[in-house]
């Protein structure tokens, strides 16, 4: 999946649905938020539970990280968002989840080896150290700075970040992030898949995650 410049926007219903879906696949429970780029800044989930995400949930934010609207339950990690925007034009959704597989290989300090075609899927994967809540925006650009030109990235002890070119693709990467940290779990780095094999198998990813969206609207929106 090359790096490209997102060119649909979302709307306030698609990250809530978005949002939705990330709730129902087990990659959320109290903590996480879901956002996508907007014409002047960007769109992000409330506080609020996202299993019950609805478009007036959800809240423009201006390129400097404030809520149009003067809202107060936006997220504490907002500034996060705003900073991998920033340094990543080709990103236009972000995905921070906390999903279990994902949350323990942080915690250890480790990128679980790449031994599963499907979990291809989440793309590169990076390592931040940073334990506390991402809040401001020094904070911010520190960890958009570990996840540089990734996908993903596990921040030790607070869950990961997936990013897309769009919904669909960030939601994609942060499912199959957790089944990479799932069937990595105990391996060793020598059983990674080697990088040949790896370009073969990449050569259908982009397929894959047009049908991995499909299914996870299907499965837990009943979109068809």
């Amino acid at each position: 999946m090359n790096p490209a410049a997102p060119t649909d926007l979302a709307t306030p219903g698609e990250v809530a649905e978005a949002a939705r879906i990330v709730a129902a696949a087990g990659l959320v429970e109290a903590f996480g938020h879901v956002s996508a780029r907007a014409e002047n800044g960007f769109l992000i989930t409330s506080t609020r539970p996202m299993g019950a995400a609805a478009a007036d949930d959800i809240h423009l934010i201006d390129r400097e990280g404030r809520a149009g609207d003067g809202a107060e339950d936006v997220p504490l990690e907002t500034p996060l968002h705003a900073a991998i925007y920033e340094s990543r034009p080709d990103v236009g959704a972000i995905c921070r989840t906390h999903s279990p597989a994902a949350v323990a290989a942080g915690a250890a300090g480790s990128i679980p080896p790449l031994a599963h075609g499907l979990a291809g899927l989440a793309g590169e994967v990076k390592l931040s150290d940073r334990v506390d809540l991402v809040t401001n925006i020094e904070a911010a650009r520190e960890v958009a700075g570990a996840l540089g030109s990734a996908s993903c990235v596990l921040i030790r002890g607070n869950g990961s970040v997936a990013v897309g070119r769009n919904l669909a693709e960030a939601v994609v990467r942060a499912r199959y992030l957790e089944e990479r940290c799932l069937a990595g779990e105990g391996l060793k780095p020598g059983d990674a898949l080697d990088a040949e094999t790896l370009a073969i198998r990449s050569e259908w990813f982009e397929k894959e995650v047009v049908r991995a969206w499909a299914w996870m609207q299907w499965r837990y929106v009943g979109d068809s």
